[in-house]
């Protein structure tokens, strides 16, 4: 029989119905010709029965009259050739093959027959796949027809005969249904009291007529690359929820909340108590001589009762070998009797949870300072923690601990900036003849992030008092220390009673300078706003300048609000751009509102901030409210639901008045007389105020400094009396620049003394300008305190 294989030793697969039947006798002629073989060849019975079949063959040349297994190429009755896959089998009596009788020749076409072979091969290879990787085959009603699985398969059995094969069962129904594959459908498999978490795919099959067979199943045991996966899930978790806030129970409730139910049921958070408070916990002693605080903590479920609850101080624990482990720096594992040893028997209610099987303790530590550690229970989980979730735990708290020491070392910071400003700022309330005031501050961030934002309310000679705001650019330690050397050098500044557009030109110089030693990367600033307002009661006028400041608000005794028309100015720091006051009149009872632009900043719309602050300040202002009390309301009403990024200063003035009887003045030409009359008229005033004790040291003060300016400065000259409830002002007024000069007299001099005396007999004196040139020198003398009541009418 001669060969027509030209791919020997390949194996045939057969599809039964396509395959094609021939009948020959022993001769090799055709003697049978089938339906299929019309079909495949088109070529009729008659056509071919009685010729050769080798006839038939194009590709290779027979060599016999029978071909052999193999692939050869048919002609069609088109001319054209099939490749085909032939199967030759001898028919005779005797049953040795001999063919006597004659052959029956099997033909399939060659890509029907590829195709049947590759799908052989492809069942052979899952099938001789391990048992941790299974292979079904399932007819259409889910019946098992072949699988590597046997019964009772110590692995993954359970796929297909365990308690939960129906959950595996329902992926296998929904690719019958849908007709669509499914890929690495997840499930859990109970084995041995062991989960494990099986990894299924199913892929619909069909007959070579394209209808529905069955499915093909396979799975694998995937438990160690889930739990790798949630392992790196975990450590993605926690690096972005972690790391996202400065705030210490913050980041421990965090940490807690990421480990349950990632890693246990249960956790708790152990800090030192003085990482709280941005202090360094002890170097030294061990955690049975540290005060620790569970900080936070997480479960599953309610809070078991009796545990210790977060917030609670935590009893001393036993100095145990476990716990020094642990403070080290290396993590440990344990069940729950080697947790009872490490707590004490008498701690057990407070530290162990019921049901609480396996115990995991992971030190928290950065920069070489232990800040404490991270308990994890398993209580409703069976399995216990492993090596690799130790090691898990240990990685997470490496990066808590340093979220936890940045906010610890924030905490610190913001705790001393917000004392250092509290220190540099002055008291919130004060209450002269001039005006009442109360000032109100509150840091950015919902009290987190202290600023540069002050407000001060500087008595000045003359009864007038100094209303200023400020805000230092920036925030921090920086911001505060900057902002107390500016309120520094405008209370210094003020005391020389200078203009307010002057005393800003002189801190515009001062800001300049301090921005030329500013470094940027220490966080320092260099620049600022401010608005300073002095009220003078006596002449009821306001004089205001302001540097980059937004305007002040001004509500009047009969409720109407409005903002100040003030020259807004350049920001301090600028330099070479003048400042400008402006003068306004303003009522007794009036309420000036002096703010930084925290307080109207509404979502960048300051023009609409401005009008909530004035409706507010109004309505606040109709009701009558305490002037202590309208400041933190209306911090309340303006920022309660925002997160402002920017602190605010608030400062408001109720003014006063000082009525006409309890001020005198004169005006005296430049001659020797007027030093008497300014004595004798001083005298009189005394007399009619009821001071006639101190009418001696008066006298003597109005005495030198009346003579003073008659014969250094000419007329005229100004004399005024200003009473107070605890103090007499002397005010004497000339039209010299000259400023006067205390200086210690020698024996052989005549004169030089005059000031001196003055000094002697006063509490404290000065001199200021006016812009016409002209010069005041004004003293202070203390009165015995006694009610200040005025004769009837004269008010």
């Amino acid at each position: 029989m001669g060969s027509t294989s030209h791919r020997p030793g390949r194996g045939l697969g057969f599809c039964l119905p396509y395959t094609v039947t021939v009948v020959l006798d022993h001769t090799g002629t055709v003697t049978g010709w089938s339906q299929e073989a019309s079909e495949l060849l088109g070529h009729g019975g008659p056509d071919v029965i009685g010729k050769p079949f080798t006839d038939l063959v194009t590709d290779p040349p027979p060599r016999g009259a029978v071909p052999e297994d193999g692939f050869t190429l048919l002609r069609h009755s088109d001319g054209t050739g099939r490749e085909v896959a032939l199967r030759v089998t001898p028919l005779d009596s005797d049953g040795y093959g001999s063919g006597e009788t004659g052959w029956m020749v099997l033909a399939t076409p060659a890509e029907t027959a590829a195709q049947c072979e590759q799908g052989v091969a492809i069942r052979r290879a899952l099938a001789a796949q391990p048992e941790q990787r299974g292979m079904a085959v399932h007819d259409t009603d889910l019946n098992v027809l072949s699988t590597n699985v046997p019964p009772g398969a110590p692995e993954l059995g359970g796929v297909l005969y365990g308690p939960d094969a129906e959950a595996f069962r329902a992926v296998l129904r929904e690719a019958t249904a849908t007709g669509r594959p499914v890929f690495d459908r997840e499930g859990a498999l109970l084995n041995d009291g062991r989960r494990r978490t099986v990894s299924q795919s199913v892929l619909p099959l069909a007959d070579v007529h394209g209808d529905r067979s069955g499915v093909l199943s396979f799975w694998r045991d995937t438990t160690d690359q889930t739990r790798m996966r949630k392992h790196l899930e975990l450590l993605r978790e926690s690096a972005v929820r972690i790391s996202a806030t400065l705030d210490v129970r913050r980041v421990a409730q965090d940490l807690a909340d990421i480990l349950v139910p990632g890693l246990g049921d249960l956790a708790t958070v152990e800090l030192a108590e003085s990482v709280l408070i941005g202090d360094d916990p002890p170097d030294a002693g061990g955690w049975d001589r540290q005060r620790l605080v569970r900080v936070a903590g997480a479960t599953t479920g309610p809070w078991p009762e009796g545990l210790l609850a977060p917030g609670t101080p935590c009893p001393p624990f036993p100095d145990g070998q476990a716990l020094r482990t642990v403070r080290h720096g290396e993590a440990v594992v344990t069940d729950r009797r080697g947790a009872v040893a490490a707590v004490g028997e008498a701690q057990q209610r407070l530290f162990v949870p019921p049901g609480g099987h396996s115990l995991a303790v992971a030190p928290i530590s950065a920069r070489g300072l232990a800040l404490g550690f991270v308990s994890v229970w398993r209580t409703d989980q069976a399995d216990a923690i492993t090596e690799d979730e130790r090691v898990l735990l240990t990685e997470i708290c490496s990066r808590a601990s340093i979220s936890l020491d940045n906010a610890r070392r924030y905490t610190r910071e913001h705790r001393s900036a917000g004392a250092l400003q509290q220190r540099l700022l002055p008291r919130p309330a004060t209450s002269t003849m001039a005006a009442e005031t109360a000032g109100s501050y509150r840091p950015a961030g919902g009290g987190n992030r202290v600023g540069g934002d002050w407000f001060d309310a500087i008595p000045l000679p003359g009864l007038r008092t100094a209303l200023v705001v400020g805000d230092v650019t920036g925030h921090g330690l920086y911001a505060a220390a900057a902002m107390g050397r500016l309120r520094t050098a405008i209370q210094t500044l003020a005391a020389l009673e200078l203009d307010p557009d002057d005393l800003l030109h002189h801190v515009d110089d001062l800001v300049h300078d301090l921005a030329a030693e500013a470094d940027p990367e220490q966080g320092d600033t260099g620049g600022a706003t401010c608005l300073v307002a002095v009220w003078d009661p006596i002449h009821q006028q306001c004089t205001m300048a302001s540097a980059g400041h937004p305007p002040p608000v001004l509500v009047t005794p009969d409720g109407n609000v409005r903002l100040l028309d003030l020259p807004p100015g350049p920001p301090l720091g600028v330099g070479g751009m003048p400042f400008e006051s402006h003068v306004v009149r303003l009522e007794p009872g009036s309420v000036l509102a002096l703010y930084t632009d925290g307080l109207v900043c509404d979502d960048g719309d300051l023009e609409r901030g401005m009008r909530r602050l004035c409706d507010a300040l109004q309505e606040r202002c109709r009701n009558v409210e305490p002037l202590q009390e309208i400041g933190p309301a209306l911090l309340r009403d303006l920022l309660e639901g925002h997160q402002r990024n920017d602190d605010v200063a608030l400062l408001l003035a109720r003014t006063r008045a000082i009525s006409p009887w309890h001020t005198m003045s004169w005006t005296l030409p430049a001659e020797a007389e007027s030093v008497g009359e300014a004595r004798s008229a001083a005298v009189r005033q005394l007399a009619a105020w009821g001071l006639g004790e101190i009418a001696f040291s008066v006298e003597l003060v109005v005495s030198e400094l009346v003579t003073n300016a008659v014969r250094y400065a000419g007329g005229p000259v100004g004399l005024r009396l200003i009473r107070s409830p605890d103090a007499l002002i002397v005010e004497v007024t000339d039209p010299s620049s000259t400023a006067p000069r205390l200086r210690r007299a020698r024996e052989t001099d005549e004169g030089g003394r005059g000031l001196w005396l003055v000094a002697q007999m006063t509490t404290r004196w000065g001199s200021r300008y006016s812009r016409e040139g002209n010069k005041t020198i004004w003293t202070e003398q203390p009165l015995t305190p006694e009610p200040l009541v005025a004769p009837l009418g004269t008010e």
